[in-house]
């Protein structure tokens, strides 16, 4: 796997330009693009500011930062990025059309051997490469926002996905400090965000129920689930608090919950108001421009200390 060290990455919005940090930063050469003009110019500053709170970490050293930010190429074409590329990773928007066509286009761009992989959240690579010739050296790489911090990525391969792609991607991603977990079956939403999106339901429910403010429901979150999950996972919550209580709480609450598959109002008209959360300033919480990196900076701290108490890096 130490010959896989060109890596392209397309598409450097939320989470392309934290994939690029990590490669980089694991001392692969990395060339990105971005079909926005301004993001593609945007990159380095970005990338440096995020170094700066692993520095304030000491997960890097002041003296690696440079030579970090010369392993990232940005390129003004899509095929100078993918020309040289060993491994590319997509990152572009949730639209299965756009991924559709990337992947038809790319497999006429990239060599024999380069592994072609995808950041959807949400589509099976079936899905994302069903126009390529040569399905067998494509896969999904679900990488979980802030990608430069958190440790996991679910490595999905669909059933033509050869077993030498998915060991090697396996393989890549562990050299360069994350937590691949291997996807056993290929269905929409993979593992982790199939248990999200269950949470997310009730959280908005009781939100447009009144039963707490935006506020509280944080709180009271964070200081329980959160508090629990960030040391141990659901299962073994589940094993420790007794199966048997467990069974009696589902079946007496099960019926309870909510089970529409329609999205809830108090999201609708967020999203008709255009209020998409951090990135428009305003969301279920207010993010003021001024205040907004303050907010994000505190947060990537937190991560990086729960990083490092939590997920150490493995000895090489």
């Amino acid at each position: 796997m130490k010959s896989l060290q060109k890596v392209a990455v397309l598409g450097l919005g939320t989470m392309g330009h934290g994939i690029a940090q990590v490669f980089a930063t694991a001392g692969c050469e990395v060339f990105g693009f971005d079909e926005h003009a301004g993001t593609r110019a945007g990159l380095r500053e970005r990338i440096a500011q995020s170094l700066d709170a692993f520095v304030a970490a000491r997960l890097v050293k002041p003296r690696e930062v440079p030579e970090i930010l010369r392993r990232i190429v940005v390129c003004d074409r899509e095929e100078d990025a993918v020309r040289q590329a060993q491994f590319v990773t997509e990152a572009v928007r949730e639209d299965l059309g756009v991924k559709q066509e990337l992947f038809a286009r790319l497999e006429g761009l990239v060599s024999e051997r380069c592994i072609l992989a995808s950041n959807s959240s949400t589509y099976p690579v079936s899905a994302s490469a069903a126009r390529m010739r040569t399905p067998e050296r494509a896969l999904v790489t679900h990488w979980f926002n802030p990608p430069h911090i958190v440790p996991v990525v679910e490595v999905v391969p669909g059933p033509r996905t050869n077993e030498a792609s998915t060991r090697a991607t396996m393989a890549l991603l562990k050299r360069i400090g994350k937590k691949p977990i291997r996807i056993r079956q290929e269905l929409p939403g993979f593992l982790v965000n199939r248990i999200q999106v269950a949470v997310m339901r009730e959280v908005w429910d009781l939100l447009e129920r009144g039963v707490a403010t935006p506020a509280d429901i944080d709180e009271a979150v964070r200081g329980t689930m959160g508090f629990r999950l960030a040391a141990i996972g659901p299962l073994e919550v589940h094993d420790f608090g007794g199966l048997d209580i467990q069974a009696k709480v589902f079946a007496n609450l099960a019926p309870e919950i909510r089970s529409s598959t329609e999205l809830p109002r108090v999201v609708q008209e967020l999203v008709a108001a255009g209020h998409y959360g951090a990135k428009t300033g305003q969301g279920f919480h207010s993010y003021p421009p001024k205040k907004l990196a303050a907010k994000r900076g505190r947060r990537d701290a937190a991560f990086l200390q729960l990083l490092q108490l939590l997920h150490p890096p493995q000895a090489k």
